[in-house]
C-alpha cells in the first residue's frame, strides 16, 4: 500500500575520478569524471523508507543538474506518494511542463536529466512500499495500470494508448514462463570494460584475456578518433576473440554522415554487428542515411543513449534510421518515457539493447530490459544489454552478473541506493577523496 507524504527532497553532486584511468574515455569524451546528481526523497511515513534517484553525468556540469533538481523540488514536496502513483501521467506532465522551466528544455537537457533523476526516486520508492524489486512492480501490474504512467503527448501519430494496452495484453502469453527463464538465467549482457579509447594495448589484452575466461562472448570497442589506430585495435581484439564471437563498434557521435559511412566500410573487414552513435544523435536522417548504406555490409546503427526523449526515438523509428535502439535510464524522463520507448520498439520489432555503464545505469537499466522481455518483446533475438565492470561497489545492492547475464535483482526498489560512505568520500567538492585531489592539483 503506498502512503506517505513528500518531507524532504536532498540532492548530491558525487563525483569518482574514472578519468585518472583513462576509463569511460572515448572519441569525443577523452577525460570522463564518472558522476552523478543524486537525490533522496524522504516521507512521513512511519516506515521509514526512503527513495533514491540518480542520473547519470561526467563530472563538471553535475552542479548545474543538481541546480535543477531543487527547482523542479516544489513539485514534489509536501505531495503524497499515492496522489503522485495515483495520476503517474499528471504528475510526469506537470515535471515537464512547468510553464517556466521547460524554456530550458523542454524535455530535454539538464532540465530532463533532472527530471529522470527525481523521478527514478519516486519509483524506488514505490517499489520499496510495495516491497518488490522494480521490475517485479512493473511485470506485476495489469497493463491499463501501466499505460497510465505513460504520457503519450507527441506519439499518438505512431502509438495510441489503446494500442500500448493491446501490446501488453498480447505479451500475458507466457509471461510467466518468460519470468522464469530470467529467474534461471538472467538476461544476456555485452562488456565495454575491454576497450576503452585511452587504454593502452596491454591493458585492453589483459582485459579481453580475462572476458574471455569469465565466459563473455559480445564485446564492444570504441572508435572514432583515428583510423588507422581503430584498424589496428580492431583487428587485435578481433584476433583475440576469434571469428564466431559478437563485435560491436560505437563512435559516440564523432563523424559526419558521409565520413562514417567511409569510416565503417574499412571497419567492415572485422564484421561488426553495428556502429553504434555515429553521428550527431539529433540526426534522425543521417542516421538513415548511415543505416541505409551500411545495411549491404551487414552492418546495423545503433543509438539512443542521447536521444532526448521519445519524440526523437518515434522518429528514428518511423524513419528506419535504426537497427537496434538503445534505452537509457536517466536520459530519457525515468521508467515513464521508457516505457513508451520500450512498446514504440515492440510496434516497429526493433530489438532494444539498452546503454549501461556510467553510474548506476547498469543497477537501473536491468529493470527496465528483464520488464521488456517478460512483458513486451517476449524476445532476446539480437537483443542484449551493456555491462560495464565500474564502480559497482559504491552501490548498496549492486548487479549481479553470472555467466555473462544480469541476473534479476531480489531487493526491493530500483537498485538505485548508494552506500552512505561511498557518497560521503566523493561528495564534490568538500568529500574527503576530492578534497586530497584537489589539493594535490593547487586547486
Amino acid at each position: 500500500m503506498v502512503h506517505g507524504r513528500v518531507s524532504r527532497l536532498s540532492v548530491h553532486d558525487v563525483r569518482f575520478p574514472t578519468s585518472l584511468g583513462g576509463h569511460g574515455s572515448d572519441a569525443m569524451h577523452t577525460d570522463p569524471d564518472y558522476s552523478a546528481a543524486y537525490v533522496v526523497l524522504e516521507t512521513d511515513a512511519e516506515d521509514g523508507l526512503k527513495g533514491y534517484g540518480i542520473t547519470f553525468t561526467l563530472g563538471r556540469g553535475t552542479e548545474v543538474v543538481v541546480c535543477a533538481v531543487n527547482a523542479l523540488a516544489p513539485h514534489v514536496l509536501n505531495k503524497a506518494l499515492g496522489d503522485i502513483v495515483g495520476d503517474f501521467r499528471g504528475f510526469y506532465r506537470r515535471l515537464t511542463s512547468d510553464g517556466q522551466l521547460r524554456w530550458i528544455g523542454p524535455e530535454k537537457g539538464v532540465v530532463h536529466l533532472a527530471t529522470a533523476a527525481v523521478l527514478n526516486a519516486v519509483w524506488d520508492l514505490w517499489a520499496k512500499q510495495e516491497g518488490k524489486p522494480l521490475w517485479k512492480l512493473l511485470v506485476d501490474m495489469d497493463p491499463r495500470t501501466l499505460v497510465s504512467c505513460i504520457d503519450f503527448r507527441y506519439i499518438t501519430d505512431v502509438l495510441t494508448e489503446e494500442e500500448a494496452c493491446e501490446i501488453l495484453r498480447q505479451s500475458q502469453v507466457g509471461k510467466k514462463e518468460r519470468e522464469e527463464q530470467m529467474l534461471a538465467h538472467g538476461y544476456p549482457a555485452y562488456t565495454t570494460s575491454c576497450a576503452w579509447l585511452g587504454y593502452p594495448d596491454a591493458t585492453l589484452k589483459e582485459l579481453c584475456s580475462e572476458a574471455l575466461k569469465d565466459g563473455w562472448t559480445r564485446f564492444k570497442v570504441k572508435v572514432g578518433a583515428d583510423l588507422q589506430d581503430d584498424i589496428r585495435r580492431c583487428r587485435l581484439i578481433r584476433n583475440m576473440i576469434g571469428p564466431e564471437k559478437t563485435l560491436m563498434m560505437d563512435a559516440n557521435q564523432r563523424w559526419d554522415v558521409p565520413e562514417a559511412v567511409e569510416w565503417m566500410t574499412k571497419l567492415a573487414e572485422f564484421k561488426p554487428l553495428w556502429i553504434e552513435e555515429p553521428t550527431s544523435p539529433d540526426d534522425i536522417l543521417g542516421h538513415a542515411t548511415i543505416s541505409k548504406a551500411l545495411a549491404p555490409l551487414g552492418i546495423g546503427v545503433a543509438t539512443g543513449e542521447q536521444c532526448h526523449n521519445r519524440v526523437i526515438f518515434k522518429q528514428l523509428l518511423q524513419a528506419k534510421a535504426l537497427k537496434f535502439l538503445q534505452i537509457d535510464s536517466c536520459r530519457l524522463g525515468s521508467v515513464n518515457e521508457n516505457l513508451s520507448v520500450l512498446l514504440m520498439a515492440k510496434k516497429f520489432e526493433i530489438p532494444v539493447c539498452p546503454h549501461a555503464g556510467g553510474v548506476g545505469l547498469c543497477e537501473l537499466v536491468q529493470h527496465l530490459i528483464m520488464f521488456d522481455f517478460i512483458s513486451v518483446s517476449a524476445s532476446l533475438q539480437d537483443r542484449m544489454c551493456e555491462y560495464v565492470d565500474h564502480l559497482h561497489e559504491h552501490f548498496k545492492y549492486p548487479v549481479q552478473i553470472r555467466e555473462a547475464s544480469y541476473m534479476p535483482p531480489k531487493d526491493a526498489g530500483y537498485s538505485t541506493e548508494m552506500k552512505e560512505d561511498s557518497v560521503k568520500r566523493h561528495r564534490y567538492p568538500d568529500g574527503e577523496v576530492w578534497k586530497k585531489l584537489l589539493t594535490a592539483q593547487g586547486n
